[in-house]
């Protein structure tokens, strides 16, 4: 695969041992540890974070997370229990994010990444699973959709960052921008509170928080990332041929909400849902009744496919 960027931490050997630690204190904080996977794939080391993954009985979802995030943001205060069942859940850490794989990333407009996740699937020697995607995240379930549909029992894009452009508005670029020019705490929280959450509706507990702001700005400070970000697939979406469900955040500044849902409903063939969440803003993958519904429709779908 061609490699088209090329983004890394300054300090590789201090940086990772930063990451390291941020990882031991979620995991204590959530009373769990991770299991750890890493892979050998066309961009380099690929990392991946697992629960429940010794039981085969299980149904499979694999994670993809949303930028400048890893896909643990997921699990803050426990958020993956919110699903409501037990599932083999594999967390993928995109190449090129500030995670522990390497920062090797394709020409994003490409289906690279795409070819990239279903060689992931391969190693982790998954035939079928249901994908979800946040943000960033979304894209790939998307290009792995037109790349290998036949590995995606269903795709559950959250807030996805495929179906239009990044919002222009002035509001959604101050406060995006604010957090690069100036990487304070302060500005990260001020991000967080305006862009990323919706409180009281949609907010994590102090020391879930804490957590997520110490993340940004190391990842703002210590990540030279030069990664392509998402953009509107428009046209490329029409070759999805996978069952696709949409949950979208009524507040999410960065791709309001609208304007994705007509494009999906435009472009996508094989749309089978649309939810919107009330309050609820960019980073929906922390919304607990989020989980909850992802985790029915997996519910549903399995039971639709038992009747067969």
């Amino acid at each position: 695969m061609e490699i088209k960027k090329r983004s890394a931490f300054k300090d590789p050997v201090q940086d990772i041992a930063w990451f390291e630690n941020w990882v031991k204190t979620l995991e204590q904080t959530n009373d769990r540890q991770y299991q750890r996977i890493q892979l050998q794939t066309s961009l380099g080391r690929t990392q991946v974070w697992g629960l429940n993954l010794d039981d085969e009985t299980l149904e499979t979802l694999v994670i993809f997370p949303g930028a400048r995030t890893t896909g643990l943001f997921w699990d803050f205060d426990n958020g993956l229990d919110n699903f409501g069942l037990k599932l083999r859940i594999y967390l993928v850490e995109t190449n090129g994010l500030p995670n522990l794989s390497e920062g090797n990333t394709p020409d994003i407009q490409s289906l690279g990444y795409g070819e990239w996740a279903a060689e992931v699937l391969g190693q982790l020697k998954i035939q079928q699973a249901f994908v979800a995607g946040a943000s960033f995240g979304g894209l790939i379930c998307m290009k792995l959709g037109i790349v290998a549909p036949e590995k995606i029992k269903a795709a559950f894009l959250l807030n996805p960052g495929c179906l239009q452009p990044f919002s222009l508005s002035l509001k959604n670029l101050y406060y995006n921008l604010l957090p690069i020019i100036a990487p304070s705490p302060k500005n990260v929280a001020k991000f967080l509170d305006k862009a990323v959450f919706c409180k009281p509706t949609h907010q994590l507990s102090p020391s879930a928080e804490k957590l997520i702001i110490d993340y940004e700005v190391f990842a703002l400070t210590r990540y030279q990332d030069n990664t392509q970000k998402p953009y509107y697939m428009d046209e490329q979406l029409t070759q999805v041929t996978v069952d696709t469900y949409l949950l979208e955040g009524d507040k999410d500044l960065l791709f309001p909400y609208e304007k994705s849902i007509a494009n999906a409903q435009a472009k996508i063939s094989t749309l089978k849902g649309v939810k919107v969440f009330e309050n609820v803003a960019h980073g929906i993958e922390t919304y607990a009744p989020a989980l909850a519904y992802v985790g029915e429709l997996i519910k549903n779908t399995v039971k639709g496919t038992e009747k067969k």
